[in-house]
This record gives structure tokens, sequence and C-alpha cells, in this order.
């Protein structure tokens, strides 16, 4: 489960996410000023309200949910170098889209943290109010993902042409598109050589990518679902209670990859839950993780 094969069939990316064995759900957010949090993740970023109560909303696209924010205004301030949330990536379906975004967030005076090509997409970064990253990307076609000799995907932080993008723009930013969902999901752990037990050789993740500091990990071929990376929590211990950021991640998993997951995990010992047909787990820094199954 280390290597990815160097015979992936070459489909679209669209399509390699679609079909792979995990998908990211949603990403689920604790923070302290609900309204606030809400307002932006709808007119900035583009998500639609699904269901909203004084102590939680649920945000997405379509009828699907990407992102849950719970409310809790007695939680502390994240500590960014805790283990935890690097960013939630949302992933748009087409380059046009990517410069409506960049066009509607320079429109709104909203400052970005970085962008970058890096050759399998290109991506521009930004930081919420209360501190959680978020990445807005769009993927290149995935027969143009350049491999290295063992199937790995080659990934890289090179120049991003943003006029390019914003020159892609065929109309004007409304809200995010139906079929946006959450690419992939980046972490904060505190090794990576503890990372990689347990999201590959436990959970079946196959490394997609070794880069200095990170680790990328994807399944079903696609250049990652997940990362994580040690810039600023190297050594981090188990994640404390009470703070701001990520509560949990939602994985959707295919029947028989669950099965084997669970099965995986339980000769490992590590502590499972259950809650209405998903196993409930943890990382090694207390990361919260929903294995959801998929119809």
């Amino acid at each position: 489960m280390a290597t990815p094969a160097s015979s992936r069939p070459q489909a679209g990316p669209d399509r390699v996410l679609a079909e792979a064995p995990y998908r990211i759900g949603a990403v689920t957010l604790a923070v302290r000023d609900l309204d606030a949090l809400t307002r932006f993740y709808r007119d900035i970023i583009g998500l639609g309200i699904l269901s909203e109560t004084e102590s939680a909303v649920q945000l997405g696209t379509g009828d699907a949910t990407r992102l849950v924010l719970r409310r809790d205004p007695n939680a502390r301030s994240r500590d960014p170098r805790e283990a935890g949330l690097f960013h939630t990536a949302f992933l748009l379906p087409d380059r046009s889209d990517l410069g409506a975004w960049l066009l509607h967030a320079e429109r709104h005076g909203i400052a970005l943290t970085g962008g970058a090509d890096h050759l399998v997409s290109e991506a521009v970064y930004l930081d919420d109010p209360e501190g959680n990253g978020i990445e807005i990307y769009v993927d290149r076609p995935a027969s143009a993902w350049p491999r290295a000799s063992d199937g790995s995907v080659v990934m890289r932080n090179e120049r991003l042409d943003q006029a390019g993008i914003v020159g892609a723009a065929t109309r004007p930013w409304s809200a995010m598109p139906a079929a946006a969902c959450v690419g992939h999901v980046h972490l904060q752990v505190g090794d990576l050589g503890a990372a990689e037990r347990f999201y590959a050789n436990l959970l079946g993740f196959d490394v997609m990518c070794r880069y200095p500091g990170a680790l990328f990990l994807g399944s079903g071929g696609y250049h990652h679902q997940l990362a994580g990376n040690v810039w600023n929590s190297r050594g981090a211990a188990v994640r404390s209670e009470g703070r701001t950021g990520l509560a949990e991640v939602l994985l959707l998993v295919d029947r028989p990859t669950l099965a084997s997951t669970g099965d995986r995990l339980r000769e490992a010992g590590a502590p499972l839950g259950a809650d209405d047909g998903a196993l409930v787990v943890r990382d090694p820094w207390g990361i919260a993780l929903r294995l959801q199954p998929t119809d």
C-alpha cells in the first residue's frame, strides 16, 4: 500500500475521485463565532447553507454537505504548532471557475496567503476569519500528471499563472458549482513515519508523493485525498481538547475497503467507535476520522 501502481487507468480526475475507494465527505470545524464563519464560507467561498441551528451550520454544494461549523464560544484559539488542520481544499470543476473566484475575491478585498502550480493542479490559499487554512484549486487532466519511475506522482511548488487563470474566467462568480467538492484535506502531524504507518498501512491509502516535510496520500489513483506535513508541527503531541479548528474529517469509503480497514484497525488494537454504520477512529495525534460506508 505504500507505493501506487504505475499502471493506473488515466481517467479524468473527477472520475478518478468518484471511483476511488476513499473520498472526502465533509470537514467539521469548531468555531467561536458561528455567524461570522457562516457568512464567510457562504459569501466568500461560495458554499450554500443546507441546514442551520443555533449550534451548527451545514454548508455544501448542490445537496451535498462539504463543511460543518459547530459553535463553541468557549473554545481556545487553535495553536498553529499543534497537530490538526493545515487546510481544507475545495476542488472546482474547471479553470474558468478558479478564475471567476479570484476576481470575486479581489472585489471583496480578500487577501491570499499564497498560490502555486503543483504540476497536477493549480491552487490558491487563504485563511478564514479564525485562522483555518483553505485551498481552492483546479486539477489538470490526470493523464498530464507527471510520474516518477515507481508510479508515484511528481508534485512541486511552481509559480502560479494567476493572470492566465483570471483570463480563463467566462462568467462572474455567483456560488461554488454543484460539482465542486472537498478534493483533499491537508493535516498538520507530528511525525511523517507515524502518519504513513497509520494512513497507509492501517487505513490503506497509497503514498502518492514524498515531499520535504510532507507526505501525500491518495486512493484510487488520485494525487491525494489526504496529506500530512510537519512544517509547523514537528514533534507535536496529541491535540489538546477545547480548541477551535478541526473537529472531524468525514471519509466516504466503499464497503469492501471499510471492512478490510476495520479488520486491520482491530488487529492493531486501535480504539474504534461505531456510529450508525460508520467507524470512528483517531489518528496518532487525536484527529477524529469518521469512516462512513458509501451506498
